[in-house]
């Protein structure tokens, strides 16, 4: 996992009042800030290393007993995982739900059905981010078929990125 930037106050709450306006998680809205500019590709290795990251902290927040958190960083990281396929595939930046469930088509269609069962995993655990109503094996059991979603798109875009 990269390095951790801490904001605090005034700053730390415009950035969380932006994303929510915005519609975004606070990792989407800085990595959108930060790769303002940058062609298309560059701008999916971005999204696909916050994936990276989400994923991981999914992990600790398993180890702290945090399943509520750890479910809503899994839905994290699948979505970043779908739009860094977007902006590498057709440099597009997905802006709605229905957008993400297209390009996860897409993505299925390429990669094979499996992409489905992680998505709807991913799926369950944005609704148990607001529900609660998912134990710690659900957890584990998105957490594994989400990694391998995350594992698979980074190595696409990586692989081109090395070319």
């Amino acid at each position: 996992m990269g390095e951790a930037v801490v904001l605090r106050g005034r700053l730390a709450k415009r950035v969380r009042e932006e994303a929510g306006r915005l519609g975004v998680s606070v990792e989407e809205y800085v990595v959108e800030l930060l790769s303002q500019g940058l062609d298309p590709r560059d701008r999916a290795l971005g999204y696909v290393e916050a994936a990276e990251d989400l994923l991981e902290e999914a992990r600790k927040e398993m180890e702290k007993g945090n399943v509520r958190q750890a479910a809503e960083k899994l839905w994290g990281a699948s979505a970043l995982t779908v739009k860094a396929y977007a902006y590498w595939r057709d440099s597009k930046r997905l802006t709605s739900h229905g957008e993400l469930w297209e390009y996860k088509r897409r993505l299925e269609d390429e990669l094979g059905e499996w992409v489905s069962d992680a998505w709807a995993q991913a799926s369950a655990m944005h609704t148990c981010f607001y529900e609660g109503w998912c134990a710690e094996k659900d957890i584990v059991t998105a957490e594994k078929r989400v990694e391998k979603l995350v594992k698979e798109v980074a190595s696409l875009i990586r692989r081109e990125k090395s070319n």
